[in-house]
């Protein structure tokens, strides 16, 4: 391990390595920083600027991008009460009332000081369990992993905002996407209505930017200009006194570790992360009832936690293939874009991308620090770049992108459709996230399916006499049912007190 670690750090032996992590850090500041947009979006719009990059310099710069953003938004949660991720609404609760005690300083260097610890414990965690996960995995077979798809899939709920309902339909959605194309066992088309550019199935990349950007580019367009919102005044970061962060050492240790268990758990996310670590670290705290009216401790448990699930997301996403969130579920179109495939070969066939990923995690801790507390001024005015703007620079990104990925206007069609049906579906509630994780898994699923099958002479007892195989299944029959059992008993609960 210590080897490939070492091969990993020597990446940034490229100074374009470098240039990718500082600037996908910088994006990400921006990304983050800006209310409804956030580290899914932002993976989306940088995918297009990594064709014709060495794979390393464009995961490096992804990733710094995600972790990033997962920070930004809490620079304009702390300064103007405005969270620029759904992970920093936490922050906000006590970020914002010691902004209006004077003490806007001193809330911001808590936050990135206690993101970077987040993120350090949390990148230990995933080197120390990601590797077995991986090696664990390498003695699966057809069977196993058609299960293991499975599980995915069915984790799909997770990522419906609470509806699994409509988690269900996002994923049907991705599935039925997943089949267009040529069949992988016969070569008959499917679904393509003779269209022979549909014989490879939808492209990834202009699905993605019409899901997440352009999509989100139909909304601002809807809201119109919105108020600009007055910034906060920073007049210089403070130094917090030792006594201070000693007294945060066990809410930061506390939360990351929840934080990158959160995060490991598919579905799951920053989101849940930051909400559960914050109510823990209120339920511990000596003083429980300062949460909310400007607690260091609400601020250092949320930051903590919400930035070391970004470690946590990326162990299944590496070892597995199964994104962690929705971010590193757009994150495997990254991968594919260079043609690299997610899951435990990756750490055999080609070790300098997970361990790179890792010794990026650590090298940009610094970076990240120095970004937010030098920076703090200028992400705190980002927030106030008019919507109209925001939505051209992301609408030109994203044609340009679609048109970049195959130098023909069939991508460019495709992520038209892709924005306009994004946009609908988001009308209706319907989650973008389960869509993309299906399309994903959908094509692995089938092929180990049938590849299972075959092997077996057609015999499905292949499904059940695998002890390994029949626990995955069993995950993944309780995981489609839970939810919906939940859901169920909730509405019971809810019409028996009415």
């Amino acid at each position: 391990m210590l080897d490939n670690l070492a091969l990993g750090f020597s990446a940034f032996a490229d100074p374009m390595v470098w240039a990718a992590l500082v600037f996908g850090a910088l994006v990400g500041y921006l990304i983050g920083a800006i209310p409804g947009l956030g580290p899914s979006l932002g993976v989306a719009l940088l995918i297009p600027f990594t064709y014709g990059m060495e794979p390393v310099v464009s995961i490096v710069g992804l990733v710094a991008l995600y972790a990033a953003a997962e920070y930004g938004g809490a620079i304009t949660a702390v300064l103007i009460n405005s969270p620029g991720t759904a992970a920093a609404v936490a922050t906000a609760w006590d970020g914002y009332p010691l902004t209006q005690q004077g003490r806007a300083g001193e809330a911001l260097t808590v936050s990135i000081l206690s993101s970077g610890v987040g993120i350090f414990i949390s990148t230990c965690l995933l080197i120390l369990t990601a590797v077995p996960l991986s090696e664990f995995a390498l003695n699966f077979g057809a069977g196993e992993y058609f299960a293991l798809a499975l599980v995915g899939l069915s984790l799909v709920a997770g990522l419906s905002d609470g509806s699994p309902l409509k988690g269900m339909v996002a994923m049907g959605i991705g599935l039925a996407m997943a089949t267009i194309g040529l069949d992988v066992q016969v070569g008959v088309p499917r679904f393509t209505g003779g269209n022979y550019e549909l014989f490879e199935g939808l492209p990834l990349v202009p699905v993605l930017l019409g899901l997440y950007a352009l999509s989100e580019v139909l909304f601002m367009i809807e809201d119109g200009a919105s108020e600009k919102v007055k910034s906060a005044k920073v007049g210089g970061l403070t130094t917090i006194p030792y006594h201070a962060m000693k007294g945060l050492k066990v809410v930061v240790l506390r939360s990351s570790l929840l934080g990158y268990v959160i995060g490991v758990i598919p579905g799951a996310g920053a989101s849940i992360a930051s909400f559960v670590s914050y109510a823990v670290s209120k339920h511990f705290s000596k003083r429980p009832e300062m949460f909310g009216k400007g607690a260091l401790e609400g601020v250092a448990s949320s930051e903590s936690s919400n930035n070391a699930a970004v470690a946590g997301a990326m162990a299944p996403l590496l070892a597995l293939g199964i994104p962690g969130s929705a971010t590193t579920a757009v994150m495997i179109g990254a991968l594919m874009v260079q043609g690299i495939q997610p899951g435990p070969l990756l750490f055999t066939r080609t070790p300098e991308i997970p361990y790179t990923v890792f010794a990026s995690l650590f090298i940009g801790i610094p970076v990240m620090i120095f970004i937010g507390l030098a920076g703090a001024r200028v992400w705190a005015q980002v927030a106030n770049i008019p919507r109209p703007a925001i939505a051209a620079i992301v609408a030109g990104i994203c044609f340009v992108g679609a048109y970049a990925s195959e130098t023909t206007m069939f991508p460019v069609h495709v992520m038209a459709v892709c924005g306009i049906a994004g946009y609908l579906l988001r009308k209706v509630g319907i989650p973008l996230a389960p869509i993309i994780l299906a399309m994903v898994l959908g094509q692995l699923m089938e092929v180990n399916f049938r590849r299972a099958l075959i092997s077996n002479q057609g015999d499905w007892d292949i499904f059940y006499t695998s002890p390994l195989t029949l626990v995955l299944l069993l995950v993944a029959v309780l995981a489609f049912v839970l939810p919906g059992l939940g859901a169920w008993r909730r509405r019971r609960a809810l019409a028996r007190a009415v």
